[in-house]
């Protein structure tokens, strides 16, 4: 994910802003970490690059 997606990206549940954390990054983006909504107290994945979004209860169905 690149990081001036931040700019544009809302929590999905309330559109309240997202706080990132990085835990493994190259120079062009990040590459696992989450983002953190403190209104829902949700957070959201984010594997090989890519924000997992949807809403929790939709997350882990097969």
């Amino acid at each position: 994910m690149k990081k001036d997606l931040m700019d544009i990206l809302a929590c999905p549940m309330c559109k309240s802003e997202l706080e990132l954390t990085i835990k493994e990054e190259n120079e062009k983006e990040v590459v696992t970490g989450s983002l953190y909504c403190a209104k829902c107290s949700e957070t959201y994945p984010i594997n090989d690059a890519i924000p997992n979004l949807l809403p929790p209860d939709l997350r882990n169905q097969s």
